[in-house]
């Protein structure tokens, strides 16, 4: 039960760079791993990178390490990526999501946020 809005997606040119936000609502996020997923036309769900909300421990997925950075502000309830060096092969739309610690599952899904890379 945890409300999740992204924003910031749009069009940028290959090697550009864009900034998404996930704006977090519901219920205390301390017992939380936040992430991003995303989903390209015709393909699956693939995972993007995670967060701890207590710890700030992040993981990425190898495509994006050394060019995306996951972040979160607790004071705020925000989550965020930074996207740099973008390709056109980032384009998808962005989801971000949340489960609890030593859950399997990523129970609470936001809308989504179209990101597109021109080449």
């Amino acid at each position: 039960q945890v409300q999740l809005v992204e924003s910031g997606g749009g069009l940028v040119q290959a090697g550009g760079s864009l900034r998404l936000s996930c704006a977090v609502s519901g219920r205390t996020l301390s017992s939380y791993t936040m992430g991003w997923f995303r989903q390209a036309p015709g393909k699956e769900r693939e995972f993007v990178c995670s967060i701890t909300w207590s710890g700030g421990i992040t993981y990425y997925a190898d495509f994006v390490k050394g060019r995306f950075t996951i972040s979160r502000d607790n004071a705020k309830n925000t989550m965020d990526l930074q996207m740099n060096s973008l390709k056109p092969e980032d384009t998808a739309i962005y989801y971000c999501a949340a489960r609890r610690y030593l859950i399997s599952e990523w129970l609470d899904w936001g809308q989504g946020t179209q990101v597109t890379v021109s080449s």
